[in-house]
């Protein structure tokens, strides 16, 4: 005769109630990305209204709306690097000195002899090499990523301010300065904003479709689970600080295109608008979560914000403060998401 079912196994779920769950489970996270997309989006929108009304003239300005672009494409590339490197569960806090020492040693004038490639290929090359120089001090050195990139940093701006010994490398390549000019606009794109898309749409293929990408969030993750997996985490995190100086040394030219100089001042404070672009956009500072449009959408806010505030004449210091508190409401939000098990 066939037993009744006990209470336990009424209550058990089926094999097909088990996999319903793992399926709406999976779906959730993709879910809350989309939330915080949009959530982000919501934030810009309601930006874009606020400059349209309290500056109609000059904010939708198509002259304003190019100039925002622009300010956005250099620090939104250093970030684009930024991006990888904390959901690796590293940090850099040397981006911006790098941005710095690369666009002085690609104006000098001895660079400068070798016309556009000689100062793109130096811009490039000086940033790789100080990231190279961050990932074998982290990875093989096995120093900690905050010491680390902070000695870059002090060391790269006292090499730039050497270089330039505190005055001003003027670019007289023309070929460098037309593409800056307006005449060099595609459709009205400044090239600096393609250039932009450009890094951005290879970052998002490089983070979340292919391989790379997913150990990148797997040392993020849990470096010791990565390492037992097969992953060589030391030469991963190698590859990240590459990446990051990578993203440093495009971003400089981008910068002497935009300035049509070199200084030692250049890229002050990078890594903190970097950082804080990457954490409202969603990435994880502890690391194993990342996106790249959430980033790149921080660097659109913040952008949007500075420009709002010369509009209308505001104080710097106010300016800070706004974007304080989107750095602290981010970073609960990020908490909040943590405890309700959204890591």
């Amino acid at each position: 005769m066939t037993q009744p079912a006990t209470a336990a196994q009424k209550e058990a779920p089926t094999p097909a109630a088990k996999s319903a769950g793992d399926k709406e489970s999976s779906r959730r996270p993709g879910l809350r990305w989309d939330i915080r997309t949009l959530s982000l989006l919501g934030v810009l929108a309601v930006l874009v209204a606020v400059g349209g009304i309290t500056a109609p003239d000059e904010f939708l300005a198509t002259n304003n709306l190019q100039l925002v672009l622009t300010q956005a494409s250099v620090i939104g590339v250093v970030t684009v690097g930024m991006t990888f490197v904390i959901t690796s569960g590293g940090i850099d806090l040397s981006v911006g000195a790098i941005v710095a020492l690369a666009s002085v040693w690609a104006t000098t004038v001895a660079t400068q002899e070798f016309g556009f490639a000689g100062i793109l290929f130096t811009a490039v090359i000086v940033g790789v090499g100080c990231g190279l120089v961050n990932g074998v001090l982290i990875a093989y050195g096995r120093m900690v990523p905050f010491i680390a990139t902070l000695a870059m940093l002090a060391s790269a701006r006292g090499l730039a301010l050497q270089i330039t010994d505190g005055s001003t490398q003027i670019v007289t390549v023309e070929s460098v300065l037309d593409l800056g000019a307006r005449d060099a606009y595609i459709l009205g794109i400044p090239p600096l904003v393609l250039i932009f898309a450009a890094v951005t749409v290879i970052g998002w293929l490089l983070l979340n479709r292919t391989t790379f990408g997913r150990r990148t969030v797997a040392v993020g993750g849990n470096a010791e689970a990565a390492r037992l997996a097969g992953i060589d985490v030391r030469r991963q995190r190698l590859y990240l600080y590459l990446l990051s100086g990578l993203c440093c040394g495009i971003a400089a030219f981008m910068l002497i295109v935009l300035a049509g100089s070199g200084q030692n001042t250049n890229g002050n404070l990078y890594e903190l608008d970097a950082i804080a672009a990457a954490i409202i956009g969603g990435t994880l500072l502890s690391g194993g979560r990342g996106t790249v449009v959430g980033s790149v959408l921080g660097v659109l806010v913040f952008t949007t914000i500075t420009n709002i505030f010369a509009l209308n004449n505001l104080e710097t210091a106010v300016q800070q403060i706004a974007k304080g508190a989107i750095i602290v409401a981010a970073v609960l939000v990020q908490r909040r998401s943590l405890h309700g098990g959204d890591a």
